[in-house]
């Protein structure tokens, strides 16, 4: 039974997280041998090669992205989109289900895992295929966040659901739980498709098994929630730690200018690829950056009312940074700058990804959720496992200031403080348990048999 080389065909939802993560996984199962077809959006290619550890097993199937009124020509990914326009995307994807169905029907896989196209188990079980919806967010964002098929009111979803597990840190503050009263109902009556709660509860209800990237030691009772919530195994595939990307001519740049600062005392700031702060608060935080006094290197999308980087710098910023902080619009491989000598402090937006790549190094954390389930990521890390601090915000309006992010900074970053000598012991707790010897092997090995049982 063990020996059993398995077939997979991936079809993550079209957002470059999504990708990633299923990608990660699919590196981990061609390790043992199995084969993999992973579906994506055509232009996304490039950036997905390079993540492709073994071609000769998975194999990239380009799917076009049937155009649906109102959304941008050419538009394939949510980095093409605004965030209101999310749902004319979910129509895109429901469009592909008869390829995705010749696909099963040609390709005859053990399984095929989904996120988002949540009609995806209703294709499988037609050709005796199982279905495994690997969710990309966290057990504990589910837990908090996929409620009834109804939209939920602002003041209940402060509140955990019932059940939710006691010893849990996480809540949601009033601008976060207005901003997810307003997601639960998005796409509700727009025609050709189901609201966003509708999709997820689809998702979860009608796959054989849920799968996550995560580890029982980190969030055992949020599995238990989700695996009695929706009476479906949950299948835990550990920390899915991505391998160490290769070195660039950009990278190298980079590492040049961080080479020339004292040890742990460049703080780096990076918001993902789609994370864009209104101009004020992508003011507020470069102020904030700079009021600590540490060099600093800020990866950020130029915020929404601006164009350029350039433009949107707060009046004489630039001079007084010289040679001591860089604000950089393009691309920085976070995973090198991360784990740079010089680097001592982590300030993110909370994207899954990200934070995986970070607990594994040595930086401090500093939290700054923007969107979506990075609140419920910023709860998880900074209250349940304390291994962060988060910058503290305005509860009515999500507002944070210069001075909260210099005093977060300070917490995690200054030897003399308790708060912060118990986080960097919790940091250090966690990465030595994520980095021990044989931990991602038993939990790759431990998924593949658990799916075998599902056969």
């Amino acid at each position: 039974m063990e020996d059993k080389k398995l077939t997979f065909v991936m079809y993550p939802w079209y957002a470059m997280g999504h990708l990633t993560s299923f990608l990660h996984l699919s590196n981990k199962l061609a390790d043992r041998g199995h084969t993999v077809f992973f579906v994506h959006p055509a232009k996304t290619l490039p950036k997905l090669e390079k993540f492709n550890l073994y071609p000769q097993l998975i194999k990239f199937i380009a799917i076009t992205v049937p155009h649906v009124e109102g959304l941008p020509p050419g538009a394939e990914t949510t980095s093409d989109i605004p965030i209101f326009k999310q749902n004319l995307l979910w129509q895109a994807l429901d469009l592909t289900q008869p390829k995705i169905e010749s696909l099963v029907q040609e390709l005859k896989p053990h399984f095929i895992m989904y996120d988002f196209a949540y009609w995806v188990p209703l294709v499988a079980r037609k050709y005796g295929v199982k279905s495994i919806h690997y969710c990309s967010i966290t057990p504990s964002s589910v837990s908090f966040l996929v409620r009834g098929e109804e939209s939920t009111p602002e003041a209940q979803m402060m509140e955990p659901p019932p059940g939710f597990p006691p010893n849990s840190f996480i809540k949601l503050h009033k601008h976060e739980a207005r901003l997810f009263a307003t997601l639960h109902s998005m796409g509700k009556g727009s025609s050709g498709t189901v609201s966003f709660t509708q999709r997820m509860l689809l998702a979860f209800q009608d796959g054989d098994a849920t799968a996550f990237k995560t580890t029982r030691e980190i969030e055992g009772p949020y599995c238990e929630f989700v695996e009695n919530k929706f009476k479906k195994p949950v299948v835990l595939a550990g920390p899915v730690l991505p391998e160490p990307p290769e070195t660039s001519s950009t990278s190298e740049q980079w590492t040049k200018w961080l080479e020339k600062f004292q040890e742990k005392k460049v703080i780096f700031c990076a918001f993902g690829s789609e994370c864009r702060l209104k101009k004020h608060q992508f003011q507020e935080l470069l102020l904030g950056l700079e009021l600590t006094g540490l060099p600093f290197f800020a990866a950020l999308k130029p915020p929404i009312e601006a164009e350029t980087i350039e433009e949107a710098l707060p009046e004489g910023f630039k001079d007084r940074i010289e040679g001591k902080g860089i604000v950089h619009g393009g691309w920085a491989e976070q995973q090198l700058m991360l784990s740079h000598p010089s680097v001592g402090c982590f300030v993110t937006h909370c994207g899954g990804n990200s934070l995986s790549e970070a607990m594994i190094t040595e930086c401090q954390l500093v939290l700054v959720p923007n969107f979506g389930d990075q609140f419920i990521n910023a709860r998880l890390f900074g209250g349940d496992l304390k291994v962060g601090v988060e910058v503290e915000r305005d509860e009515e309006n999500g507002l944070f200031t210069r001075e909260g992010v210099c005093k977060a900074i300070q917490v995690v970053m200054n030897d003399d403080n308790e708060e912060g000598k118990e986080i960097r012991a919790n940091r250090a707790k966690w990465r030595e348990f994520l980095l021990s010897k044989g931990l991602e092997d038993s939990y790759i090995d431990g998924f593949v048999e658990k799916l075998q049982t599902l056969l």
